[in-house]
């Protein structure tokens, strides 16, 4: 027997994302977004509303980095995401958080988050709060890559948990994609 939850925003994994801009000064500010996810091979959609500093920030400068939270990063990423960028100027300090800028947007790339996506704005609908980046480059730290591929494993990406208010980290390799369902083929 199944038991219904009604309308909710579950889905799992949920990813934890970390949305990093720069304001109208070229102070770094973040953000955690839990619901977001790749949209098309070149795009990422993620629902954040207006009144978020983020948000500002990325109308004004047309350019965000999305990295992945992490298991070794989750306090850090935890606080960006309950203080506002609009009452605390320098959370990314308080949160022990340190940045570069991106080589191709004009946003920052978190220095502790080892995987970054760079986008460039491609559209913004204040109703619906849909904020769809253009990705120009997936970057990662070479602490994470295996045979030169990103590493889920070394990278410990967590998931949200919209249900228990709880994060977890991504588990182990269960299977290999395109091929173990190559035995059901007649």
């Amino acid at each position: 027997m199944r038991k219904s939850f009604g309308v909710k925003p579950l889905i799992y994994p949920q990813p934890v994302l970390i949305i990093g801009t720069y304001d109208e000064n070229g102070v770094a500010n973040a953000m955690n977004a839990a619901w977001g996810g790749i949209s098309e091979e070149n795009e990422i959609s993620i629902c954040v509303s207006a009144d978020h500093k983020t948000t500002k920030n990325i109308l004004l400068k047309g350019a965000f980095t999305v990295s992945m939270a992490t298991a070794d990063t989750v306090v850090a990423c935890d606080y960006v995401g309950i203080v506002s960028g609009n009452d605390v100027l320098n959370k990314l300090e308080v949160a022990g958080l340190h940045t570069e800028r991106s080589p191709l947007v004009d946003a920052p790339i978190i220095c502790e988050l080892p995987m970054a996506l760079e986008c460039k704005l491609k559209s913004y609908d204040e109703d619906s709060c849909r904020l769809v980046g253009e990705i120009l480059n997936v970057c990662a730290d070479e602490s994470v890559l295996t045979n030169d591929k990103i590493d889920p494993i070394k990278l410990k990406p967590i998931t949200y948990d919209e249900m228990n208010h709880a994060y977890y980290v991504l588990g182990e390799r269960v299977g290999s994609a395109f091929v173990d369902g190559q035995r059901l083929k007649k």
